[in-house]
């Protein structure tokens, strides 16, 4: 039976089981009030950078395939590394633990529980970025959100060190935890955070809510932020969970809209991206205007990736996998849409090289409509 046969007859089920009663919709995927049905992909503003001020190029070709399943029966995947020589390494937000995968097999090794991590809502264990035989989580603790390392030699039976606070106190919440980190290609570490909902720490600089971070390793400001002595890098964000770096090194950031755009951002450090006083392109002086959007119903962004010229996003309401061509800082064509609910709702998604991606689905994580299997870690191959 196909995944969208699986995929209806649970739907159906789920609903029959939810007649007559009434619930709202979660915040961070609720439908527009009255949304436009198709992608907008925005202009240069005057408070854009120059960098942004060239006429796009002709459209690109592309197109993406899944050309197998490396591994299925995840509980709430949510953050996703890859390991030296080529095996995965996958949180499970709810239940608070780290899953080695085999990158051939897909043989499953639970490697612990993180201590310390305090699901509920949309927090949890989220992200996971490796560097120097540690793995970096961003999780919900009792009080906060936080970065944490652990040691992992990485060889078979292997298992993860205490945890070691990088940067706590950030703000938590039942919604808006951010949750992406990812190390750039300068060798810092970026954090992606939400508001918690407190739309008003967005725009407070002294808050790490709402914010797009950088950092050393050791959690301490990066040299050359923008900010002195703080690790934020930019702000006015509503809730990142998307990071990716083109081949140029320019950072990407995708983040949820509330009623109306969820966005992709050209993210540059000390820049307002305009949250709660502007949603999606706005043209307000001193805010910057992303480089493409979305109605709230096609996308509900989580992971990005960039791979063979585009920036690839994953859709976690829209059900679905952008594909967003660029030409230098600018998009080069209109955002396109794949797999449209083939495979329910999509998570993370990480570039490996040769044009492959991993693509993880996000149908256990209370939001979703499992049907056998779910969830699972996708091979996709770009073209």
């Amino acid at each position: 039976m196909s995944r969208p046969v699986v995929k209806a007859l649970w739907g159906a089920a789920v609903l029959l089981l939810l007649a007559g009663c009434s619930s709202g919709t979660p915040a961070e995927e609720r439908p527009g009030t009255a949304p436009p049905s198709s992608v907008s992909v925005s202009p240069s503003s005057p408070s854009s950078p120059s960098s942004r001020s060239s006429p796009p190029s002709a459209p690109s070709a592309g197109s993406v395939s899944v050309t197998g399943t490396l591994t299925e029966g995840l509980r709430s995947p949510w953050g996703l590394a890859e390991l030296p020589g080529g095996d995965l390494l996958v949180s499970s937000r709810d239940e608070r633990t780290i899953t080695r995968v085999d990158g051939r097999t897909g043989a499953k090794t639970v490697l612990g529980e993180v201590p310390g991590v305090v699901p509920g809502g949309e927090g949890g264990l989220l992200g996971l970025a490796v560097r120097d035989g540690r793995v970096y989580a961003y999780l919900t603790a009792a009080t906060d959100n936080r970065i944490v390392r652990m040691r992992y030699g990485g060889g078979e039976g292997d298992r993860l060190g205490a945890p070691e606070p990088v940067l706590t106190g950030i703000p938590k919440g039942f919604v808006h935890n951010g949750g992406r980190i990812a190390f750039g290609p300068d060798g810092m570490l970026y954090a992606g955070t939400g508001e918690t909902g407190r739309t008003g720490l967005a725009q407070d600089r002294a808050s790490l809510g709402g914010k797009i971070l950088r950092m050393t390793p050791e959690g301490r400001p990066a040299p050359g932020n923008p900010f002195p002595g703080s690790v934020v890098y930019s702000y006015g964000h509503r809730n990142v969970q998307g990071l990716a770096w083109d081949a140029e090194g320019r950072l990407w950031a995708a983040e949820f809209g509330q009623n109306t755009w969820d966005e992709l951002n050209l993210v540059e450090p000390g820049r307002n991206y305009g949250w709660p006083e502007a949603e999606g392109r706005s043209g307000k002086s001193g805010f910057v205007d992303p480089v493409a959007q979305w109605p709230t119903s096609e996308a509900s962004p989580s992971g990005i990736a960039y791979a063979r010229g585009a920036i690839w996003m994953a859709g976690l309401r829209g059900e679905r996998l952008w594909r967003v061509p660029l030409s230098g800082a600018e998009r080069s064509g209109e955002p396109e849409a794949f797999l449209k609910g083939e495979y329910g709702r999509l998570r993370t998604v990480l570039a490996t090289g040769g044009g492959r991606l991993w693509l993880v689905t996000s149908e256990t994580d209370t939001r979703g409509t499992p049907g056998p299997g779910d969830d699972r870690i996708l091979r996709l191959e770009v073209r």
